[in-house]
């Protein structure tokens, strides 16, 4: 089987090999592209050396299929050129996210939504990945009606840019910014761009993606992005409010039994999730868990992933995975 892993020298792109790698994928044709600027490179996978290709060749060579993490931009131009020589693409960008046409799947929750016949897979933004996994099986069973979430987000998000600039600012030397202001003992709220309401596009997937992923447009989702200096994970504060009561302790035995989630809380041994916890982790890590108690049928849960793998990467490789078995 030929694999195609477009963006294959960025940040991503370089978890997408790794994961391929740990999945059990070494024995396929891996076929590394990205830009004209690292064509030519090379790039080590399992036991051997791949040579970076143009994508104009990863196309022609024909892969079963293409993971894409290289912008939205490059993912609009090039992935309905791989659908067309028949190949699947699972792309990490927004690009597809919101066309009710292309399936936009965490495959724990909705795999069932990729027809045989769609050849372009949305893979979600990575915030929105590990809080609609800790809260799936809650949905299913209690109904969400609204979300209130604030995110803690990597730096990693920002690709290798914001590392650097970080790295700069820990050592007190000059760098270019990836960020309007210093990272370095601080956050600020604001992730992606601006739009006219005062949110963000961070912010805004969350709702809208959200929605699609769970299959229920009347769940209301306000959120928050903040970005910090933390290179491990996305952490995120998640107050849900459900249509019916709730057991707190049947809660915590719907979140231990998600496939995915662990629940890693237990406040009087000092265990909670962090991004120490998750980083180089495929699992999306669940705590504080507690009712809200200012509001009736409302829980508090605090949701942290190491969003370059389950909320990027190993999400990715997992729908290729599932869609591999379903052929069996």
């Amino acid at each position: 089987m030929k694999i195609a892993v477009v963006g294959a020298t960025g940040l991503v792109g370089g978890r997408m090999l790794k994961v391929l790698q740990e999945r059990g994928f070494s024995g396929c044709e891996i076929i590394p592209a990205a830009s004209a600027k690292s064509v030519g490179k090379k790039i080590a996978f399992a036991d051997r050396e791949l040579t970076v290709v143009s994508v104009e060749d990863a196309i022609a060579q024909k892969p079963e299929y293409a993971i894409f993490s290289a912008g939205a931009s490059a993912s609009r131009q090039y992935a309905p050129l791989f659908a067309e020589v028949g190949t699947t693409v699972i792309d990490n960008s927004s690009a597809w996210r919101k066309d009710a046409d292309k399936p936009l799947v965490v495959p724990e929750i909705n795999i069932e939504s990729v027809k045989a016949s769609d050849r372009i897979i949305a893979n979600p933004n990575c915030s929105t990945i590990q809080m609609v996994l800790a809260i799936s099986r809650l949905h299913r069973e209690y109904g969400i009606k609204r979300i209130v979430v604030s995110t803690y987000q990597s730096i990693t998000g920002t690709g290798m840019k914001a590392i650097k600039q970080l790295e700069c600012e820990e050592q007190g030397m000059p760098c270019e910014k990836a960020y309007p202001y210093e990272i370095h003992r601080n956050l600020f709220p604001h992730g992606g761009d601006w739009l006219d309401d005062g949110y963000t596009t961070e912010e805004q997937k969350l709702v809208d993606e959200t929605r699609k992923i769970l299959g229920d447009q009347s769940i209301m989702v306000s959120a928050t992005v903040a970005r910090v200096p933390v290179v491990g994970g996305h952490s995120e504060s998640v107050n849900v409010e459900f249509n019916k009561e709730f057991d707190l302790e049947e809660v915590r035995r719907l979140i231990a039994e998600t496939p995915g989630v662990v629940l890693y809380d237990d406040p009087s041994k000092n265990i909670y999730p962090m991004p120490i916890v998750a980083e180089d982790k495929d699992e999306v890590f669940v705590g504080r868990v507690r009712r809200d108690p200012s509001q009736p049928k409302t829980l508090n849960l605090w949701v942290v992933a190491d969003n370059l793998r389950k909320g990027a990467a190993t999400n990715a490789v997992e729908i290729l995975q599932y869609l591999e078995q379903r052929k069996k």
